[in-house]
């Protein structure tokens, strides 16, 4: 694949000014293509959304960021107006947001346990989210013949670990999402799957509480003795929106150099 396979198309991702969906906005950029990013920053974190944006555009492409909410349905219309008027037909939209409760399903004290409402969200921001926009993307006419749409896993949607049942649940909806999404989009000609990034030093890692342990167990599990990067996913996706590339869909595909076949 040449950079001009890829030259003025547009990316929109979700969660695109940290971790994985930031250094996808980079390597799109450094393939060519423009990124329209959607992200959440309060003033104390809004340079690193403004850092990604520079490095867009110091390749030469354009960038069209929005600090909002990608969950809530009102915002997401606003955003999807501004893309419709002034960047056309998606070819590439990555969902990568990461945003749930960490607390665990059972405890003595109420206050210290899950409730209704911090399930819902963390169902509805990590999993759910996916299919409004794709919804409100095909009916717009942003989501067109030879689009692709990807999401990130994790191995959580398989396994275990107190605090994070919540995202565990919400990455095993994402998958079946994933492949529900595929079925009926099929006849239209727009592929989704996902990606299941081994563990990596993302802030979303660095949220989950005794996170160090799981950053020792990957390394010495990993057949490489490292981490997965955010650099690494960003290059997989990079290769994947190539426009030859069309057959592939309802697929989880790992990218972690082997980690997770490892016992």
């Amino acid at each position: 694949m040449s950079q001009h396979d890829l030259q003025g198309r547009w990316a929109l991702i979700l969660g695109a000014s940290s971790g994985f969906g930031a250094a996808a906005a980079r390597a799109f950029a450094r393939a060519g293509m423009n990124v329209c990013g959607v992200h959440l920053d309060t003033r104390a974190t809004l340079d690193r959304a403004r850092a990604v944006i520079a490095d867009i555009e110091a390749t030469g492409q354009r960038a069209l960021f929005f600090n909002t909410n990608a969950a809530d349905a009102q915002k997401r219309a606003r955003v999807l107006e501004r893309v419709k008027e002034e960047c056309g037909p998606i070819h590439f939209l990555l969902h990568s947001l990461a945003f749930g409760s960490l607390l665990p399903f059972i405890a003595d004290d109420p206050a210290e346990a899950i409730n209704e409402a911090q399930m819902d969200m963390t169902l509805r921001v990590m999993a759910h989210s996916l299919v409004y926009w794709v919804q409100d993307m095909v009916r717009m006419g942003l989501l067109v013949r030879g689009s692709r749409v990807y999401t990130l896993s994790s191995g959580g949607a398989d396994r275990v670990v107190v605090p994070y049942g919540a995202v565990s649940a919400a990455k095993a909806a994402l998958e079946s999402h994933v492949r529900q999404l595929a079925l009926e989009l099929g006849p239209r000609g727009i592929a989704v799957n996902g990606l299941r990034p081994g563990v990596a030093d993302t802030p979303a890692l660095r949220a989950i509480p005794g996170h160090e342990y799981w950053v020792q167990e990957a390394q010495q599990r990993n057949p490489a003795g490292r981490l997965t990067t955010p650099e690494d996913i960003a290059t997989v996706l990079v290769a994947l929106a190539d426009p030859a590339i069309t057959w592939i869909s309802g697929a989880i595909i790992p990218v972690d150099g082997g980690e997770f076949v490892v016992g």
